[in-house]
């Protein structure tokens, strides 16, 4: 007689028949100029990481290693990211990371939507034959073990599971909204709607979607095939195929809990100025709720070769310092003071600067004397000596782009500087 499966030996067998696609080539717009020369994936985050390094991390961790990223928008250097950072898989073991561009494969156009993605790379996912295909945004910040999912899945004999997250529900407006009976099966998906339906256990949330979909290979196949046919059709998996296969099919809600407390775990949906400000600042506190010291579930990346940071200048008022703060490789602080901030690798902060709650991307030099407060400042970005920002709002907005909650986001191109390396 057979024996039962063991749980881990359980799931290393589903994550083997699994394929996981991560949709990388969305333009990011509520962003603004910080996709202005790159994707939403590829924008840097926390200092040495970028935000498509945790889908990718989890699937590593979960013992997913078959991944296809399908990328469109402005890829340079999300691809020469992935190149140099995620190429250690080895192809003699079954492991890949395959770049799919929009090429064109079905018909003339480019990727109408995130179904159509999807559907026009169907002769490649065919080929890896898998059993079960893990449809992932590019451009979510969060740990997520995948082969819960998985399970949670192959036990409820669905057909489709959608992670979900409760958020208030004046937020969930920019969310897809799902409705859910008490066992978990979906009844209902609406996509960003005007007034969400709040979750029956709780008025003031919505149950949102993560932008994680787990479908049955097969039935996937099926729905894409008949979608790309429907006249008027978004080619949106939010838009046209969940909502149509929740009405005939079995559709489960994976509610992204901790298993043993039942808190809702970190996730993160970084598309705004705003909310990419906060998120990277937040992880400055004593216990963040995104530990990324932790051993256990790494967040793999790609960092240049830097020295380590250096503190220089020990004299009164030029005293080179950084109090609760994130400081990467390859920085200088030279008789400067970064406060309650976070400095990516390679930037150089010179003599009498003051840096304060704000994030500061690679290759940045700030001259002498600027003073930055609740600032993003873009990637090789040269500020000159004495600039002041975050004193005056009105100045501030002429300037640079200043948000409603008051973070001013500095790009090179709005300081003059044409000429310039996107990292």
């Amino acid at each position: 007689m057979n024996q039962p499966l063991k749980p881990q030996r359980y799931v290393s067998r589903l994550t083997r028949d699994t394929l996981a696609l991560v949709l990388a080539g969305g333009r990011g717009t509520r962003l603004g100029d910080l996709t202005q020369w790159r994707a939403k994936p590829a924008v840097p985050f926390a200092g040495c990481y970028r935000i498509i390094d945790f889908p990718l991390s989890n699937c590593m961790n979960s013992g997913i290693r078959r991944i296809g990223v399908l990328t469109q928008y402005k890829a340079h250097s999300l691809i020469r990211h992935i190149q140099q950072g995620w190429g250690f898989l080895r192809g003699e073991l079954g492991e890949f990371i395959e770049l799919m561009p929009a090429q064109q494969r079905r018909g003339c156009s480019w990727y109408a939507g995130t179904a159509d993605a999807v559907y026009q790379n169907i002769d490649i996912i065919r080929a890896h034959r898998p059993r079960y295909i893990l449809v992932l945004g590019g451009d979510h910040v969060y740990k997520m073990d995948y082969g819960t999912m998985l399970a949670y899945h192959v036990e409820n004999q669905a057909e489709v599971t959608l992670g979900c997250v409760e958020v208030p529900i004046e937020e969930a407006s920019d969310f897809g909204i799902m409705q859910v009976e008490v066992s978990g099966k979906v009844t209902g998906f609406q996509e960003k709607p005007a007034e969400p339906v709040p979750s029956p256990h709780n008025p003031k949330v919505a149950l949102v979607s993560m932008g994680i979909y787990l479908f049955n290979a097969e039935f996937l196949y099926q729905k894409l095939a008949e979608d790309a046919i429907i006249p008027g059709s978004k080619r949106d998996f939010g838009h046209n195929i969940v909502p149509d296969a929740i009405a005939r099919h079995n559709i489960w809600a994976f509610p992204f809990r901790d298993a043993i407390t039942n808190e809702q775990i970190y996730w993160r949906d970084v598309g705004t100025v705003d909310a990419y400000w906060s998120s990277n600042i937040e992880l400055i506190d004593i216990i963040p709720e995104l530990d990324l010291y932790d051993r256990q579930w790494p967040i793999w990346t790609y960092q240049e070769q830097f020295p380590p940071a250096k503190f220089v200048l020990n004299e009164q008022g030029r005293r080179g310092i950084a109090l609760d703060s994130m400081v990467s490789s390859g920085c200088i602080v030279s008789g400067a003071q970064i406060l309650h901030s976070i400095l990516s690798y390679n930037v150089t902060v010179h003599t009498g600067a003051l840096v304060q709650d704000s994030v500061v991307l690679p290759g940045v030099d700030i001259g002498q004397g600027c003073q930055l407060h609740k600032v993003v400042v873009e990637s090789g970005c040269k500020l000159p000596a004495g600039l002041i920002v975050g004193k005056d709002p009105v100045l501030d907005g002429q300037r640079f782009y200043r948000t409603e909650q008051g973070v001013t986001l500095i790009t090179p191109e709005m300081l003059g500087q044409e000429e310039r390396h996107v990292l």
